[in-house]
């Protein structure tokens, strides 16, 4: 009767030990894996979002990737959440003019990110988080979520969107300097390049070219056009990389996961978006009988 109770007790202690030890990043899970994956994650799943262009001469074309997953993989580690590989189909048509931009078309972008959503909810996934690493895709996101709501879905899609509060760039910008045109690959996202991957991160080049605003189309100021980045940063470069450190870096991306710690278990006890979305294809199947 002991030894039974004993091969019972190391039987537990091996699938919860195996359990406590499930990979969080997706390419890691086998099959198996991968279905204790959908249920410890609460059927949660973050999609981080980068691309390949241009960040000044210091960084290199992927640097929005290695900071998206990153900041992914350092929040499922804490709170666990299993973390899709890098994802590179983004909006950048605004740097096609330099090298090393990959720019698949607008038609494209949407229809693999759509399916991409179709296959992890198909898969198990009923809360999807986009963590988007990549400034250019704002607008696009913005518009791909409301479409969400022209059919119904079998998931809920969220986007992370953390807060920098003014307290933390005085403190990173007393660890490094000032920077008046932090835009892109400037102080602050070299700083977290210098923390997360510093073998890729070449600081002594950051100033040998401009990532001064150039303002071309200051005379049009309540008017956009497309074409309103490549006028104010021509070599897609804004601000000045060259005194960030990985310390500043740290506290920029320790806040940013914190946020995404929490933002993820808010989510997973999230029933209110899923209930919303319900209710309100329900009435929009018989808009005549929504109530006025």
């Amino acid at each position: 009767m002991k030894q039974t109770i004993s091969l019972i007790a190391l039987l537990l202690f091996a699938l919860v030990g195996h359990t406590q030890d499930l990979p969080y990043r997706l390419e890691e899970l086998t099959a198996p894996d991968y279905v204790e994956a959908v249920a410890k994650s609460s059927e949660t799943c973050i999609l981080p979002i980068g691309v390949f262009e241009k960040h000044g001469a210091h960084l290199p074309l992927g640097t929005d990737l290695y900071l998206a997953r990153e900041l992914s993989l350092r929040a499922a580690g804490q709170e666990y959440t299993v973390v899709f590989p890098w994802y590179y189909f983004s909006q950048i048509n605004e740097a096609r003019h330099q090298p090393g931009t990959i720019s698949y078309s607008p038609e494209l972008i949407w229809q693999v990110l759509q399916e991409t959503l179709n296959e992890l909810a198909r898969n198990g996934f009923k809360k999807i988080i986009i963590v988007n690493g990549h400034g250019g895709n704002n607008a696009f996101l913005n518009y791909f979520g409301m479409a969400q709501l022209s059919e119904k879905r079998p998931y809920t899609l969220y986007w992370f969107q953390p807060e920098t509060s003014q307290n933390l760039v005085e403190k990173v910008e007393a660890l490094t300097q000032h920077d008046q045109y932090d835009a892109h690959g400037g102080n602050r996202e070299t700083s977290m390049m210098k923390a997360t991957n510093p073998e890729v991160v070449h600081t002594d080049r950051a100033s040998e070219q401009s990532g001064v605003d150039q303002e071309r189309l200051k005379h049009l100021d309540q008017l956009y056009t497309g074409i309103w980045w490549y006028a104010r940063y021509p070599n897609h470069y804004g601000g000045d990389g060259s005194k960030a450190n990985a310390k500043a870096g740290e506290l920029l991306l320790n806040s940013h996961v914190e946020q995404l710690v929490e933002t993820i278990r808010k989510i997973k006890a999230d029933e209110k978006v899923p209930s919303l979305e319900q209710q309100f294809h329900q009435e929009a199947e018989n808009p005549l009988k929504t109530k006025q």
